[in-house]
């Protein structure tokens, strides 16, 4: 199973704990998450399913590729990182 761990700036705004959950790809991993902390979801994903502009989730230490249909890859031991992204100039 893949760990799913929020930064603390996610901590501030919703109720995220660390979780261990079964999927191969990014997207399963984040449904199953979603799946027992749906308030969660809205923090991450857009109203398409895709991942918010200002959110960045790595695997393994890697920044994703597809941030709309979340095909990444996700090993079986892998560590999913959801951050919020910083911006401005």
């Amino acid at each position: 199973m893949a760990e799913v761990v929020f930064a603390k700036a996610f901590r501030r705004h919703v109720e995220c704990p660390d979780a261990e959950v079964p999927g191969t790809n990014l997207r399963a991993v984040l449904d199953a998450y979603f799946d027992r902390h749906p308030v969660v979801r809205g923090y991450v994903l857009d109203d398409a399913g895709g991942v918010r502009k200002h959110v960045a989730l790595f695997v393994d230490g890697d920044l994703i590729t597809d941030r709309t249909e979340l095909t990444d890859p996700v090993g079986e031991h892998a560590t999913v990182h959801v951050f919020q992204a910083l911006s401005g100039g």
